[in-house]
This record gives structure tokens, sequence and C-alpha cells, in this order.
């Protein structure tokens, strides 16, 4: 799994601007957060969405970006929290233990027979 680590806005606007093109994650991820660990570590364990380009933000470090991805996004906040974006919207938002490559593959699969 090859992440993308987010440290501006900029960053963000371009990969909802790239999700017109191709699926993305955003993965915000609590480096103090056990939790958060377990869920990053299930991800990479099992990720095999080539097709799938993942971001990742360091919340505690970048505090400001992860509330503009909110604001932006209209998601409320959550650590550690998942967003699968296509067409500049969130189809799918995980938090917690409900974040997992499967889940993330059956919303991929829904959107695309919509």
């Amino acid at each position: 799994m090859n992440w993308n680590n987010i440290q501006t806005q900029k960053q963000i606007e371009d990969a909802v601007n790239a999700s017109f093109h191709k699926y993305q994650i955003i993965f915000k991820h609590s480096t103090t957060c056990p939790i958060s660990s377990m869920a990053k570590m299930r991800l990479e364990s099992k990720w095999d969405l080539n097709h799938v380009d993942a971001h990742f933000l360091d919340l505690l470090s970048y505090r400001s970006i992860s509330n503009y991805i909110a604001e932006s996004l209209e998601v409320h906040h959550e650590s550690p929290q998942l967003l699968l974006l296509k067409n500049g919207d969130v189809i799918h938002d995980a938090s917690h233990l409900d974040i997992s490559v499967d889940e993330i593959k059956e919303s991929i699969n829904y959107s695309e027979q919509a």
C-alpha cells in the first residue's frame, strides 16, 4: 500500500479533483490511538485495491487539515476515519473498527452499479 501523505489543503483539493477519474481514500490517523493503529494495520495487510489512491493524514500533526476535511467534505470528524471519494463526493465514511478493505470494495461495487 502506497500512502500519499497529506500536509496541505491543496492536497485535499487535489484528491477531491482526482476522484472524478479514480477512487480516492483519505485515512485520518491518530498516532497515539491503538484503535487507529489497528485500523491502519488491517488496511495495509489486506490492501489489494491498486485502482484506488490512498491518502494518509496524521491528524495530530495536521489538525487544521483534519478540520478542513470535515468542513469541505461535509462529514462529521472521527478518529480514526476513512473516507472514500468518487466524483468529488464521499461515498463511504467509516470509523474505528468499521474500517475495512471489504467495506471499501462493497462501496465501490455499489457505486459502479448505480
